[in-house]
């Protein structure tokens, strides 16, 4: 992986970034411009003889000039039909790009207007974007052809990404960042396919200064926060010290492993440098909540509602400050009208179910859980937990293992539904993986659980007549405050039995040869044993 000194000249990254952000603005690629202007931004000026050159046209460019600037017009302000129509036969790939871009976000329009009108966040496939398998098949005899270039790789990955090819659409970003490494706008939708660290190792990415920007982010998302800080320390050395965007994401970082001082440090930091910032002030409002800051909650909202009342992040704000006034109905209010604005933002729904079950509205909250994620499907658990609906339940917190738990909070509670439920067994397995899991992250400490499975674990292999495993969870449990006496006692009912010859080997029960799936009872083996030589709390 790249060292800063192995970093090119930054008058030469300044230079690509000043370029590329040109050709997304060309294309309607406004994010994908917008950070690499501010990445550029962040980089000492250049002399005026330094400046990159103006992109020459070709015949085909200037063939279809005058229909591009007309098309232009009208995409920009989001007539994607009427862009596209006036693009229809276009040659160029500049232009060819737009029209199959306008088309795309023609449909995606249309879908957002109908998922806007219904009641919570709509299952996979409910509203779909109709056009998206005609661009399919157009681009991909594009792809097989190799007419495409970075930018129609890139709308071709987005195309596959939404019909749920996503083995094919990695594959095509892969590509498409080999074509044109600096577009970011390849990186971040290979980011969002990347589920673990494993599906990095066969992935054959271009050698380029980019990668380390991907490599951080990639790392933040999947909560591997030391890695990813090493990598935005390595790229300030670099050079980036300046880059607001390498802040905010510092920032973010320590708000995910709840670092609050830390986050908030930086955010009044970025709020200094950029102080019409919009981007990620809704984490910033997340960390104040949990503060309680209302006062400076109050001012972030009464801020960002002066520069844009009508962004997603502003709505977000002030819905997490009336819920800190405990205003629960005005918060869930502003928390819709921030999913009016955009369907897919999946924070939002999660706070609007957070309100609902302040107003006791479980059915409500239900529906805004649905997303597939992690948090929510958690959350969503919680709820029909209360409910006293343990079978639902269940399968909430086994989908959000399944999918990837981010908080490492699914097994636990997985856990405590089989306790409730008299099955001892499965609780068993889940507290193993549990424990098994935190290790494997290295993030024993920050996990207040531990000492939970633990214990349950020292019961489960007392009452099996496991003594070793039992006596190693005891003495694992004499190493937390809340479980110090438990373990301790648990150690002595042990040396007791093995005094008094009670020897018998660690054979396993009848009723403990049994794996956990939700619902289901399936045969095994035996019950793993728990390797715990790694741990130290």
């Amino acid at each position: 992986m790249a060292a800063p000194s192995e970093f090119p000249e930054l008058k030469e990254v300044k230079r690509g970034l000043m370029a590329v952000s040109g050709l997304c603005r060309e294309r309607g690629l406004l994010q994908s411009a917008k950070w690499a202007s501010e990445l550029a931004f962040s980089l000492d000026p250049l002399p005026k003889d330094e400046l990159p050159p103006l992109p020459a046209l070709s015949e085909e460019d200037l063939a279809d000039l005058d229909a591009y600037t007309l098309a232009k017009s009208y995409f920009d302000l989001k007539e994607y039909d009427r862009a596209a129509y006036f693009l229809k036969g276009c040659q160029s790939q500049k232009a060819y790009f737009l029209y199959m871009y306008s088309r795309y976000l023609s449909g995606e329009k249309k879908k957002d207007d109908e998922t806007v009108d219904s009641l919570g966040p709509l299952e996979k496939g409910q509203v779909k974007n109709e056009s998206l398998r005609e661009l399919r098949v157009e681009l991909s005899r594009k792809h097989k052809a190799r007419e495409l270039d970075g930018f129609g790789l890139y709308l071709y990955g987005v195309v596959l990404r939404k019909l749920d090819l996503i083995k094919e659409a990695i594959d095509v970003f892969v590509e498409a960042t080999h074509r044109l490494p600096l577009h970011w706008g390849a990186w971040l939708e290979l980011c969002n396919l990347i589920t673990d660290k494993e599906m990095l190792k066969p992935m054959i990415l271009p050698s380029t200064w980019m990668k380390e920007f991907f490599l951080a982010h990639i790392y933040t998302e999947l909560q591997l926060i030391e890695e990813a800080l090493q990598k935005y320390q390595n790229l300030i050395d670099a050079g980036f010290s300046k880059s607001t965007y390498i802040i905010s994401q510092i920032a973010v970082a320590y708000h995910n492993v709840r670092d609050i001082d830390r986050a908030l440090t930086l955010f009044n930091e970025l709020r200094n440098q950029d102080p019409y910032r919009i981007e990620n002030m809704d984490t910033l409002s997340n960390l104040l909540y949990v503060r309680n800051m209302k006062p400076e909650l109050s001012y972030l909202a009464h801020n960002l509602c002066e520069i844009d009342k009508y962004r997603v992040e502003t709505c977000c704000v002030i819905g997490n400050y009336y819920s800190l006034r405990s205003q629960h109905e005005k918060a869930a209010l502003y928390f819709q009208r921030a999913l009016k604005l955009n369907p897919r933002y999946l924070g939002a729904w999660t706070l609007m179910g957070h309100e609902y079950m302040e107003m006791k509205n479980i059915s409500a909250a239900i529906q805004a859980y649905r997303p597939n994620d992690s948090r929510m499907l958690i959350a969503l658990g919680e709820c029909y937990e209360k409910l006293s609906q343990l079978a639902e339940a269940k399968k909430c917190y086994w989908r959000a293992f399944s999918v990837g738990d981010v908080e490492k909070m699914a097994l636990v509670k997985l856990a405590k539904i089989h306790e409730q439920l008299g099955e001892s067994d499965q609780a068993a397995q889940c507290y193993i993986k549990y424990v098994q899991d935190i290790c494997d992250c290295g993030e024993i400490l920050e996990h207040h659980e531990m000492s939970t499975a633990f214990r349950a674990l020292a019961q489960y292999y007392f009452k099996c007549k496991r003594w070793d495993e039992s006596s190693v969870c005891a003495q694992k449990c004499c190493d937390y405050n809340d479980t110090r006496e438990e373990g301790k006692a648990l150690l002595r009912q042990i040396s007791q039995l093995r005094n008094q010859g009670d020897s018998s080997p660690n054979a396993v029960p009848a009723d403990a040869s049994r794996t956990f799936v939700p619902g289901v009872n399936t045969p095994s083996a035996k019950l793993p044993p728990l390797n715990l030589s790694s741990i130290t709390p």
